[in-house]
């Protein structure tokens, strides 16, 4: 009997089938070119009618995305150029993010982020993970960001009757969704959003660089992009040893599709093959930095708020364990999956704090007895 080819003839098409979509942008496997550079940000400002998106005119927003500069700006990182959905030819940033008690976070990143990003939606809520009663800080203190109040969002966390937590996870999650569930359908005029406008999903020291946005609002992108981070740990003097800190995520507003931000920050929700086929990765392209406090108090507080009770017990809880770990970089909790490199001046930092370095230092150095704290000993 002949034997039939069929089965080789089946598998030289299946492993050209995979050769193809290995050179696609969505599936790109090169991945120096899903890496944000320092030079993206110079490159960016050389492309035509590189716009304040805020007082730019429809002509602009078309010629911009129309030139064949942005589309090879977009071709470098394996990405095609985005086709603006709205009649105004603009793409818009919404900046979904949660704040807890960290003001001087907020700042630095409405100063880094600010020219790029068109919405700042800023979810506060009244409880702590655990459900006890916190004052409203941000609220509190609105008046302290008042030069960014043109591009700022505040809400207060709103529980919904259906709302009934069984553990702390859940009212981590309700807040993160409250920004899109709860903000977006408030939205109206040129702050409504339209197909195709950037959604990103982040903690308040999770930030994007001003290069990761530029592309963000010029490129298509995956539907489930994530923004891989270097990940600090207690200021920017520690360099955590392992991979990039996997957050945050960028989406785009899509309707009724539109990922909700807990499952796109989760990696979950909708069909598990799609799902993995709507995924990207974008190295070096924001900063993280873990538990970076200015007072012991901040350190207290956050850990007040922790998800992880155990995290939260007395012995962690003392002063001077606290501020031991810190300068000497070592993880609190003694896990030995966290270690950290130090770096001594370190330049690759959010602009703000190397301007204003007298009044982030504790971003930029841990070392003396009071390990950067500003009321401790």
């Amino acid at each position: 009997m002949i034997s039939r080819p069929l089965p080789l003839v089946f598998l030289a098409g299946l492993f050209s089938l995979i050769w193809w979509l290995s050179n696609q942008p969505l599936f790109a496997l090169h991945r120096e070119r899903q890496r944000i550079s320092n030079l993206d940000l110079v490159l960016g400002e050389k492309l035509p009618s590189h716009l304040n998106y805020s007082t730019s005119t429809p002509s602009d927003n078309h010629d911009f995305y129309s030139s064949n500069q942005a589309r090879a700006f977009c071709q470098a990182h394996g990405y095609e150029v985005f086709v603006p959905h709205a009649a105004s030819g603009e793409r818009k940033i919404y900046d979904l993010v949660m704040v807890n008690t960290e003001l001087d976070w907020l700042e630095i990143r409405l100063e880094t982020m600010y020219d790029h990003v068109d919405y700042f939606i800023i979810v506060e809520s009244p409880k702590t993970f655990q459900g006890g009663n916190k004052a409203l800080i941000v609220l509190n203190n609105w008046d302290r960001f008042q030069r960014f109040h043109d591009k700022m969002i505040y809400h207060q966390l709103t529980f919904p009757e259906w709302f009934k937590p069984k553990r702390p996870w859940d009212y981590e999650d309700l807040q993160r969704d409250a920004g899109y569930d709860q903000v977006f359908p408030q939205l109206a005029g040129r702050s409504a959003p339209v197909l195709g406008d950037v959604i990103l999903v982040a903690d308040v020291d999770e930030i994007p660089r001003p290069e990761t946005l530029f592309l963000l609002r010029t490129c298509s992108f995956p539907a489930r992009l994530t923004l891989a981070s270097r990940f600090y740990y207690y200021s920017f003097q520690f360099l955590h040893t392992g991979p990039e800190w996997p957050f945050p995520q960028a989406t785009f507003y899509r309707g009724q599709r539109t990922i909700r931000p807990n499952n796109l920050r989760a990696g979950i929700g909708g069909i598990p093959f799609l799902r993995d086929l709507d995924k990207g990765h974008l190295s070096n392209a924001a900063w993280h930095c873990s538990s970076c406090f200015a007072t012991i108090e901040q350190f207290l507080n956050k850990m007040a708020s922790f998800s992880h009770v155990w995290m939260n017990n007395e012995y962690y809880r003392d002063k001077d364990v606290i501020a031991d770990a810190v300068r000497d970089g070592k993880d609190v909790w003694g896990r030995k999956i966290d270690t950290f490199e130090k770096i001594d001046k370190n330049l690759d930092v959010p602009a703000v704090l190397l301007r204003e370095r007298n009044k982030y230092k504790y971003m930029l150095d841990r070392s003396g007895k009071s390990a950067g704290f500003t009321d401790y000993p």
